[in-house]
């Protein structure tokens, strides 16, 4: 039998309902479906008077309303306390744990992207990756919360990822020692005189000053003709910090607009007129672990034509989640609303497609050992600026063995440096966002 009190609630709720039922039984908006209702609390009494082992009520309802979240798309979830708290320290940029940016894919953890420098980068885990086993516990059925819970403890501890991989015909397994994740947001440094390097791991509160704070400090040094931003393996963050790098490098215009069902699911943002480069060339690095606030930022500045986009499809992720607490100790993550480019293009399952397709891969290069050219010639005629050979530059050619994306970036910044900037880019023809009365 159901406790009384519950039957109460679940006999109001039911019995408001069908006070307010239309005449053909159609459900309208605002309005409890009667049968539904019925259903549910009669499901609800079967569980709770023939599973095998006793629950209390108050878990079954909290398995409730995990199961309805977990039934709407992979980002909607149930936060318990820890699970809120969780949440709080991944903006801020410390936490014990793996180092992993994770979602749900068909009741399996799906890796997003490793964080730079964790335990799951060194391990050498992948956006695509399958989490089937945390331990010996399978994850199939699991919540995000309650696996993200067991992938978190103290530093120095060990777990065992039985991972499946896209394209491997076995699962394999992985142990990983547990660490203090510090994310370093922002990186930078030259790759050669006058090209820049700025790396963004994850987007975080400071992220769009410390970037601008990166830019300055490198434009110190020497003159920056030209700019890599590397936004590869980024699982994204905080809207805002997306939002202030994009415009970090563009000359004021729409960076994103949301949209969704409830007034305040409909936002624009705005850049300053700042651009911090001047005009000056920009290579924007992305690849299927870019997500969220990353694809903000690479949408923005392809739409402004105001980067090239190179590296592979992104991730996909096109919503905003919103944080609503239900007590002190619970809150929901809700999907609320849809990110748009400032072209109107939805990144949601579709990604950012760059610009110019370069997929990760080893090169090697060749020599041409044995060739003779006009200065290995006896009696040749000296140069008249000297007798020297143009030594080749050994650190581009291991860029281009390490981190071909990267170093074919470099080449292409090399090449718009040289063409130079012949017109200021237009501002792409902007879609007004849906006013709500």
């Amino acid at each position: 039998m159901l406790s009384s009190t519950l039957r109460r609630r679940l006999l109001a709720l039911t019995a408001g309902a069908s006070l307010s039922l239309p005449a053909l039984g159609a459900v309208e908006e605002g309005q409890l479906p009667l049968q539904e209702l019925r259903t549910f609390a009669e499901v609800f009494n079967q569980i709770r008077v023939g599973y095998v082992e006793d629950i209390d009520d108050s878990t079954l309802l909290e398995f409730a309303i995990q199961g309805m979240l977990m039934g709407l798309d992979p980002h909607s979830v149930y936060l318990t306390e820890e699970a809120f708290e969780g949440l709080q320290e991944s903006t801020t940029g410390e936490f014990n744990g793996l180092g992993l940016e994770v979602g749900m894919q068909d009741g399996y953890v799906t890796v997003i992207a490793p964080i730079d420098g964790s335990p799951a980068e060194k391990a050498g885990l992948r956006s695509g990756d399958v989490i089937l086993k945390l331990g010996t516990t399978p994850v199939k059925g699991m919540s995000l919360g309650e696996a993200i819970g067991l992938m978190r403890g103290p530093a120095g501890s060990e777990i065992q990822l039985t991972i499946g991989r896209p394209g491997e015909s076995q699962p394999f397994d992985v142990t990983l020692v547990r660490d203090v994740i510090k994310v370093a947001s922002v990186r930078k440094r030259w790759l050669e005189p006058g090209f820049a390097y700025v790396r963004i791991a994850q987007f975080q509160a400071d992220t769009g000053k410390d970037v601008a704070k990166a830019v300055s400090k490198l434009a110190e040094k020497d003159e920056i003709k030209g700019l890599v931003l590397d936004l590869r393996n980024n699982p994204g963050g905080v809207l805002r910090a997306s939002v202030d790098v994009a415009g970090l490098f563009m000359d004021g215009g729409l960076v994103v607009y949301t949209e969704g069902r409830v007034p305040n699911a409909h936002a624009s943002f705005e850049a300053e007129p700042v651009d911090a480069l001047d005009g000056k060339p920009v290579v924007v690095l992305i690849n299927a672990g870019s997500a969220s606030a990353s694809e903000i930022v690479a949408g923005a500045l392809q739409d402004h034509r105001r980067a090239v986009i190179m590296g592979t499809r992104s991730f996909g992720k096109g919503s905003v989640q919103t944080v609503l607490p239900i007590s002190d100790s619970r809150a929901v993550k809700l999907t609320t609303a849809l990110y748009f480019t400032p072209n109107g293009r939805s990144i949601q399952a579709e990604g950012i497609v760059p610009d110019i397709e370069v997929q990760r891969a080893t090169e090697t290069t060749f020599e041409n050992e044995g060739g003779i050219t006009e200065a290995d010639l006896s009696r040749h005629l000296n140069n008249v600026n000297g007798d020297s050979k143009t030594k080749s530059n050994g650190d581009t050619r291991k860029l281009q063995s390490d981190d071909n994306q990267l170093y074919e970036a470099l080449s292409l910044l090399k090449g718009l440096n040289v063409l130079g900037m012949r017109e200021k880019p237009k501002a792409p023809a902007t879609p007004a966002p849906k006013a709500e009365s």
